[in-house]
């Protein structure tokens, strides 16, 4: 997504406990959308307690284009199914655009990357339901390296030790010099 001038500015902003149900509305449009068209990526409604510890942290973010919310994302420093990876990276998960800011996923996963670069870690790595094929061709053409697919616990964007198993694909931009 292009954006110019003052009215269409890109800004990020953390997200603080008063703000769980703005970021809850943009996952469960992002939800919504995503299981019209036959993806079970996430369930059709996130529950506070899924964002809640993320945002307590401090890594969850609002994106706002003209001064309104149009997408999320949460940004921490470690991820369970990526321990058998080496080096040190950044997570993206729960990247979600309102349909009204369609393409700002690359604007974000920019401001992802360089946030993970000003920390000083190797990559910039995620994941997505392994059948996804339209996602994961979208990260694939944002320079994301398939890094292989692995089980996780629970329905669809939960992590869970029990549950039913999802598999999921992981994907790696690694960065230059590093």
């Amino acid at each position: 997504m292009t954006v110019e001038g003052n009215d269409n500015a890109v800004t990020f902003r953390r997200a603080v406990s008063g703000c769980t149900d703005e970021v809850l509305s943009v996952l469960d449009e992002a939800a919504g959308w995503l299981d019209a068209r036959g993806v079970a990526q996430w369930p059709l409604r996130f529950e506070a307690a899924w964002v809640e510890e993320a945002i307590s942290r401090g890594e969850t973010w609002l994106v706002e284009v003209g001064n309104r919310t149009a997408g999320t994302v949460t940004l921490d420093w470690s991820d369970a199914i990526w321990a058998d990876v080496a080096g040190t990276a950044g997570y993206v998960h729960r990247l979600a655009v309102r349909r009204r800011a369609a393409g700002l996923g690359t604007v974000i996963l920019g401001w992802a990357a360089g946030m993970a670069r000003q920390q000083g870690v190797e990559a910039l790595r995620l994941d997505c339901v392994k059948f996804n094929g339209r996602l994961r061709a979208y990260y694939e053409a944002q320079g994301f390296v398939h890094r292989g697919d692995v089980p996780v616990g629970g329905a669809p964007g939960q992590r869970q030790d029990g549950g039913p198993v999802t598999w999921v694909s992981r994907y790696e931009l690694a960065f230059a010099g590093t």
